[in-house]
């Protein structure tokens, strides 16, 4: 790398620019899980700045990373050489009218910030479920919150979007302006560019009826069998995950049923709420009205030295035989950690062709979390592999934000043929000489 290059660059930005053995580089360098040793880091202080960033980036012959949060599960925000563009420092939360809800969101605020916010105007928007993730990465790649069911993924609620372009132009992407790219861009990742700005339209919502309820481990078949018929039947203000958390060895732990009714009124969110309160013997519950905020969970640190396995398949029915297959599987696992979400609703109403997230038609999605070293869990891919072999007649599709891996496999299933020949398209479009290819990754069909 050319260094009176990389000066000039320092020289030319609002931002930062970071490089091996500066003192800044060891708190830019890794990201949530995954370490990285990047040759730059451009810390972004506005458009400008990343549109000298991938000139420089473009010049140089380096690739190109792009970070807001920086829990990518794939380790796609950092890199081993390479820039990375660091979007955090464009975090800026605007209600442009809190009317109409209308509001803007640099793609490096974290949901938290976003969530408190909009407090303040009695607002709130289907993020996700994690208080530090950042609206960038999780925005272009779905959004599966807390009111998923009521209002859909975040991305269904996004109005337009900024977009520095691999040539270095800006666009606006919207339903009207670079349509294409607007599509491209609600499900298709960071494929064709940098996001420097989100308008999204968020809704009236101050409070929700949040909380758990507990079942005993050996109840966990008939339990998860009867969440998935109750959620069925479920209003849409109730969303609904099932957790199984490890056991390390000790004994099974309890079936853990987290509830979120979109609302304030006690008497619906009670009488939505009581199916899943009588599916067994209740082991403890709590459950109150609380701000939206609230809801959303701090990412603990890891231990050191693990680095999770995390794979996710959506699941058109969850039926019985399916969730005999599921916790028959986990159980030969002693740290591996079993999630369902319920979907359905405001996210199923959406056209599978509307936006470039095609998994319109699942009943619930299915997280699991292979916890601990790499190595192990590398160690115990062959029966990891045969678990997810036995679920495969169930499953369909997958959820970029939640692998891990990105194999070709997960690929295939992020994107159905149709879509990704339609993304494909997009990025001949916008970025055919694959400038952005540490993404769940579009191909341009000049070099497919």
């Amino acid at each position: 790398m050319n260094t009176a290059a990389a000066t000039a660059l320092a020289e030319s930005v609002d931002g930062e620019v970071i490089l091996p053995g500066d003192d800044a580089y060891d708190a830019h360098r890794d990201i949530f899980v995954h370490k990285g040793s990047p040759d730059v880091i451009v810390r972004c202080h506005g458009t400008e700045d990343v549109r000298r960033a991938l000139a420089f980036a473009r010049a140089e012959g380096l690739r190109v990373s792009v970070r807001s949060g920086g829990h990518s599960n794939a380790g796609l925000s950092t890199d081993n050489g390479g820039l990375v563009i660091d979007v955090s420092p464009l975090n800026g939360i605007d209600v442009v009218d809190a009317g109409r809800g209308l509001v803007r969101l640099g793609p490096g605020a974290q949901w938290g910030q976003v969530a408190r916010a909009l407090q303040e105007h009695g607002l709130s928007f289907s993020s996700g479920d994690t208080d530090q993730v950042g609206v960038g990465g999780l925005l272009l790649g779905g959004g599966i919150g807390w009111t998923v069911r009521s209002s859909g993924l975040a991305l269904d609620n996004l109005v337009a979007a900024e977009v520095v372009t691999a040539d270095g132009r800006v666009l606006r992407a919207s339903a009207d302006e670079n349509a294409d790219l607007f599509w491209g861009l609600r499900g298709g990742g960071g494929n064709f560019g940098v996001v420097t700005s989100f308008e999204v339209s968020a809704r009236p919502l101050p409070r929700v009826h949040f909380g758990s309820i507990t079942y005993p481990a050996s109840e966990a078949a008939s339990v998860v069998k009867g969440w998935a018929r109750a959620m069925r039947e479920a209003p849409e203000e109730l969303t609904s995950h099932v957790q199984i958390f490890p056991s390390f060895g000790g004994d099974p732990a309890p079936v853990n049923i987290l509830v979120c009714y979109a609302g304030e009124d006690a008497t619906a969110a009670s009488e939505a709420i009581a199916p899943l309160v009588e599916l067994g013997t209740v082991a403890s519950k709590d459950i109150a009205l609380v701000a939206y905020p609230d809801v959303l969970d701090q990412a603990g640190e890891l231990p050191p030295d693990w680095e999770p396995m995390v794979r996710n398949r959506f699941v058109r029915q969850c039926g019985d035989e399916f969730v005999d297959a599921l916790l028959t599987g986990a159980r030969a696992f002693d740290n591996l950690f079993v999630e369902l979400r319920s979907l359905g609703g405001a996210l199923n109403r959406v056209p599978a062709d509307a936006t470039a997230f095609a998994h319109r038609d699942a009943e619930v999605m299915l997280n699991t979390a292979k916890l601990g070293p790499r190595a192990d869990n590398e160690a115990a891919l062959p029966e990891l592999s045969a678990f997810w072999a036995a679920l495969a007649p169930f499953t369909d599709g997958a959820y970029s934000n939640f692998l891990s891996e990105l194999d070709a496999d997960d690929m295939a299933a992020v994107y159905p043929p149709e879509t990704y020949a339609r993304l494909q398209a997009v990025k001949d479009a916008y970025d055919p000489e694959d400038v952005f290819s540490r993404t769940p990754r579009v191909r341009p069909g000049t070099r497919a």
